[in-house]
């Protein structure tokens, strides 16, 4: 009881869900994601985008966790350790953090002008564009599934700090959420310039991440010693 009376009880939680929402806000990128949405959507209704924000977040909301509460005993089946995992997930992050930081993709999904035009035909055609190419792989993309996998293998089951991922995966989702809602305002409120700086700074966050955990992937191995 006293122990959770102390502030340093809750320092670990609160590095980790830290660490999980700047993670997640990379790679998801949900200003990124609402500018697309505005522009592949602008026919649509205040209330056909209300339908579609909030069917596509609960797509890629649940895939995500699933990823979070599964990936990791799916992996350590195939005998896939927390080492390799940390120093692969590291890696991947790393890579997109890379591209993000140099500006090579417009969205957390690297579609092109063309792909995404053909994407929105597709599923406009079908009356599933929530599904494809917005909850994946716009939301749950790789990137979002290795950095799940990776966080929640990296609390080696402690309940709290799993709780602590688990909130910051909700509460980025959130955000997305709103923004998503509030696409065409976002659209003609954040220019280029601004939306370029933001990705880069989060994109050089998400690369010292991603080297934290290839230095933690490295160690664990014990490689060197």
């Amino acid at each position: 009881m006293l122990e959770a009376l102390n502030p340093q009880f809750y320092a670990p939680m609160l590095e980790t869900a830290l660490t999980a929402f700047t993670t997640f806000f990379a790679v998801i990128g949900p200003i990124d994601t609402a500018v697309l949405v505005a522009s592949i959507t602008p026919n649509m209704t205040r209330a056909e985008r209300l339908a579609l924000s909030i069917k596509a977040v609960s797509i890629a909301t649940t895939i995500i966790l699933l990823f979070v509460l599964v990936g990791e005993p799916v992996l350590r089946q195939l005998g896939v350790s927390l080492a390799a995992l940390q120093t692969a997930g590291g890696i991947i992050l790393f890579i997109i953090a890379l591209n993000m930081t140099l500006s090579r993709r417009p969205g957390p999904g690297a579609l092109t002008m063309r792909e995404s035009a053909e994407a929105e035909n597709k599923a406009e055609a079908h009356a599933e564009i929530a599904v494809f190419p917005l909850a994946t792989p716009l939301l749950a993309g790789p990137g979002a599934m290795t950095g799940a996998i990776v966080l929640a293998a990296g609390t080696k089951g402690d309940f709290m700090l799993l709780t602590a991922v688990i909130g910051a995966i909700i509460a980025v989702m959130l955000v997305t959420l709103v923004l998503l809602l509030l696409a065409q305002e976002v659209h003609q409120l954040i220019g280029v310039t601004a939306r370029k700086v933001i990705v880069r700074v989060f994109g050089v966050l998400l690369a010292a991440l991603a080297v934290q955990l290839i230095f933690d992937g490295i160690s664990a191995a014990h490689i060197f010693s």
